[in-house]
């Protein structure tokens, strides 16, 4: 029998497989020789083409479960009290994604690394969240249509002009910012064109609102985004080469070329068909879980694997090195310890965080008394300097 509950499980569990797939990405490419890097062995390219559907999928998954909770709760506006909570949500991620790219070594020299300054997985979605807040004050009412039109123009918007903006590098702008617009610098992702995945995502996720009590939801829901997933894939470089040869318009002819945001979008529909058809048999509690603690496991990993804040991570002292069988056997238990280690952190969250928050309480008043002798040296040094102040 299917689950009986408002959560739909099978984005948990969509969202567990693409983190997954992240862990073992990350850590294949990361560390795989360049030597076995061989696009027209069968498995290798298999796995990349894969390995490329994890981001767009995760994205739009994102962008679809803020949106949910976001639109199920019966207040509007700023009386919603999602809105308060995503943009502390939205601030949140914005802050662990420059924290995660802190050096404390170079930090503790007074240096603060360019690599802080390059935008990620997480600076992207910090963003795409407090931007879907911004488009639903402005937009949404329970008779109007604007927010899905406006949800859905960006997607477009971003995706067809990717060509104009894709090759320049914001120079005007300061790095910091211009990072991200820009992959020149160094960023890994940018909020042009990614937010339109999340975009998307919130779109979907508003018709699944909209239509939730429907009795053949998930029927028309698997068999459109087959369609148009297949559509997406196969036909979509055709049709823009098509139009193209119609206008005259090259914009369309440059997408054709490198048709890539398309067709992933394509691949996401069809990762949502397969996991909402096989949706009755995702009910592993611990599957579920692991689509519930993407934030810790993202986290965990890029220490892991990147060495953030102590520089000591698995990409030091393996990078592109390991043979094809020790990097698959090395990503699977990467994979696991990952994993295990946010789901423990997860079951114990109240008591770890309680225990930080005291550690910092004792450390502060220990060292208290210091600050207030420090305090009154200071104000007896202005006075025997500057006298008392006269009114």
């Amino acid at each position: 029998m299917e689950i009986k509950s408002t959560r739909l499980y099978f984005i948990d569990a969509l969202r567990a497989w693409a983190i997954l797939m992240m862990l073992q990405g990350h850590f294949v490419d990361g560390l795989l020789d360049n030597t076995f890097r061989d696009n027209t062995n069968t498995g290798y390219a298999l796995w990349k083409y894969f390995r490329g559907m994890t981001a767009p999928v995760f994205f739009t998954v994102s962008g679809f479960i803020f949106t949910y909770l976001l639109l199920r709760v019966p207040q509007t506006g700023f009386e919603n009290p999602r809105v308060k909570k995503g943009i502390k949500r939205g601030v949140e991620l914005l802050a662990i994604g420059y924290l995660l790219r802190l050096n404390l070594g170079g930090l503790l020299q007074g240096k603060l690394y360019d690599s802080f300054f390059f935008v990620d997985v997480l600076h992207c979605i910090g963003l795409s969240i407090l931007g879907i807040i911004g488009i639903y004050l402005l937009t949404y009412g329970k008779k109007s249509i604007l927010f899905p039109i406006v949800l859905v123009a960006i997607t477009l918007l971003l995706f067809i002009f990717e060509p104009v903006y894709g090759s320049t590098t914001f120079s005007a702008l300061p790095d910091a910012f211009a990072n991200y617009f820009t992959r020149t610098n160094g960023s890994v992702f940018t909020i042009i064109p990614w937010l339109g995945y999340t975009s998307f995502g919130a779109f979907v996720s508003f018709l699944f609102t909209k239509y939730k009590g429907h009795q053949y939801l998930y029927q028309w829901a698997i068999g459109l985004s087959v369609a148009i997933g297949a559509l997406l894939i196969v036909l979509s470089s055709d049709l823009f080469v098509f139009v193209f040869e119609l206008t005259g318009i090259q914009l369309f002819e440059a997408i054709s070329f490198n048709n890539y945001l398309f067709i992933r979008l394509g691949d996401v529909f069809v990762a949502f068909a397969i996991f909402m058809l096989i949706r009755n048999w995702l009910t592993n509690s611990t599957f579920l879980k692991i689509g519930q603690s993407t934030l810790s496991i993202y986290v965990i990993h890029f220490i892991m694997l990147y060495g953030s804040l102590t520089g000591f991570g698995l990409y030091r002292f393996f990078h592109h090195s390991l043979s094809p069988a020790v990097a698959i056997i090395g990503a699977i238990v990467f994979m696991i310890v990952c994993s295990f280690t946010a789901l423990l952190y997860e079951k114990h969250k109240v008591s770890i965080k309680g225990a930080i928050k005291n550690a910092f309480q004792s450390t502060w008043s220990a060292k208290e008394p210091f600050l207030r002798a420090s305090l009154s040296k200071t104000k007896l040094l202005l006075l025997k300097l500057f006298g008392p102040v006269k009114n």
